[in-house]
């Protein structure tokens, strides 16, 4: 299957509309310095934000971006400095695998490179990927170099729109909210999965609320742990999971059970009685504590299998 890393997609689905708007403020000389996409963790946002900054970096190249099938060119010398990280134009922060925040450090580090001067007259670009994982001191440190950056330096945060962000952050940025509808999105996945998305998933299991990274997640965690997702239906393979502690021990389950838990009274919902309404309800709440405190998913999803899921 495709590598589903933003920094390896070389074509643009189903987010043309917004590349073409931003592409446009560019080419005027209006584009924002301090650009906030938001959106669902999945629809997108990071790789509409790398092609964005290379039609940008490469438009003095030979291979520049292909604006017209919103495609990067494989022999596009931005692409290949960015792909093994020594592009001198683009700077990126992220949460780091073995920690739970953006912490102050890895800002200090950035405002560091910034002050240095640049190797050329193109823009630089920040891109900043999960800013929901900014904590507050790191959130303090970046917004002196946010509200007065220096020149031709653009900022780009991703906000993955499931947890509330400072409003002094979001007060600073032009903020793009992005948006795929329930057929754009299996239209992607349809892609990312080499269209065997109808032989690789069983309809019941499609959430058509779901983001199209978060689908080719969930088969990707289905091919490897040798489930035939095309079997099970979302009540089974929701039974597995909790049974098995698989959302301990693999991540890319975990990120979406709550949203599979949400789905599944969403399925039900045609013969909701006045209990069901409740127990909803009460679930709804303690998925949000649970999210909101950082609290222990397991007792969550005992009484979710005992209540609902053998009701």
């Amino acid at each position: 299957m495709i590598n589903l890393n933003p920094i390896n997609q070389t074509k643009l689905f189903c987010l043309d509309k917004y590349i073409s708007k931003l592409i446009r403020l560019f080419d005027i000389g209006k584009f924002p310095n301090k650009l906030l996409l938001t959106g669902q963790k999945g629809i997108g946002k990071s790789t509409l934000a790398y092609h964005l900054v290379n039609y940008i970096l490469s438009l003095d190249e030979e291979f520049c971006y292909n604006k017209i099938n919103f495609q990067i060119n494989l022999k596009n010398h931005s692409y290949k400095t960015i792909l093994n990280k020594s592009n001198p134009n683009l700077l990126v922060l992220d949460i780091l695998i073995d920690k739970k925040t953006i912490d102050i450090s890895q800002v200090r580090e950035l405002i560091m490179k910034l002050n240095k001067s640049s190797f050329n007259t193109k823009p630089r670009f920040v891109l900043i990927d999960n800013i929901e994982f900014l904590n507050k001191n790191s959130i303090n440190a970046l917004l002196k170099v946010i509200e007065e950056p220096n020149f031709n330096i653009h900022f780009i945060l991703i906000n993955n729109n499931n947890k509330k962000i400072l409003p002094t952050l979001i007060s600073r940025c032009i903020n793009y909210k992005i948006f795929l509808t329930n057929e754009e999105s299996l239209k992607v996945a349809n892609f990312l999965l080499e269209d065997q998305l109808e032989n690789k998933i069983s309809n019941d299991l499609i959430n058509y609320y779901s983001t199209p990274g978060n689908i080719f997640n969930l088969v990707l965690f289905g091919d490897l742990n040798k489930f035939n997702l095309k079997d099970l239906n979302l009540k089974q393979f929701l039974k597995i999971i909790i049974k098995e502690n698989y959302y301990k021990k693999d991540t890319l389950i975990k990120p979406m059970i709550f949203d599979l838990i949400e789905f599944y009274f969403r399925k039900i919902n045609y013969s909701f009685s006045s209990n069901i309404n409740k127990k909803y309800s009460y679930f709804l709440k303690r998925i949000s504590d649970t999210k909101k405190f950082n609290l222990d998913e397991e007792s969550l999803f005992i009484d979710f299998d005992e209540e609902i899921l053998n009701g």
